[in-house]
């Protein structure tokens, strides 16, 4: 068991933002997806993060732009600055990003039949079945990051 109780998932980042805040363009997770990438290339992004880094929700949120996630990465990498990031990666966005349609995908994702049943084996693994609350593999990124008590 890891601190609270809580099941050990391995190294949590407790700095990476929430998949919930929105980058400044709009789009949920993107920041997060950002932060997990800067702590990548510096050999920084602990192993539990290394087996979803660039899938998951960050090759959902590029798949939904239309983009390569490996072009996000070496944004970040060759960037100096979080405003220099910004706006290289505007530059290989499409114009129309969609920002509704990518938030709501986000907050439902494991609410489809097959999502619950995916959202239901994860809980299982973590020994947290009885955790009604967690509706949504975002709420399970916040309940792992000890942003849901």
């Amino acid at each position: 068991m890891a601190r609270n109780g809580r099941p050990d998932t391995g190294e949590i980042h407790y700095d990476l933002p929430s998949p919930y805040i929105p980058h400044a363009c709009g789009l949920l997770h993107l920041p997060r997806f950002i932060a997990k990438a800067k702590r990548h290339v510096k050999g920084e992004l602990g192993k539990s993060y290394q087996r979803n880094y660039k899938k998951g929700f960050d090759r959902f949120l590029c798949l939904h732009l239309g983009i390569d996630p490996d072009a996000v990465e070496e944004i970040v990498r060759s960037s100096k600055t979080d405003d220099e990031i910004d706006e290289r990666i505007a530059q290989i966005f499409p114009e129309d990003l969609r920002v509704e349609k990518w938030n709501r995908e986000l907050v439902q994702k494991g609410m489809s039949e097959m999502g619950r049943d995916a959202l239901e084996t994860a809980k299982k693994k973590m020994g947290i079945e009885e955790r009604s609350d967690l509706i949504s593999f975002a709420d399970m990124i916040e309940f792992d990051e000890e942003r849901i008590p």
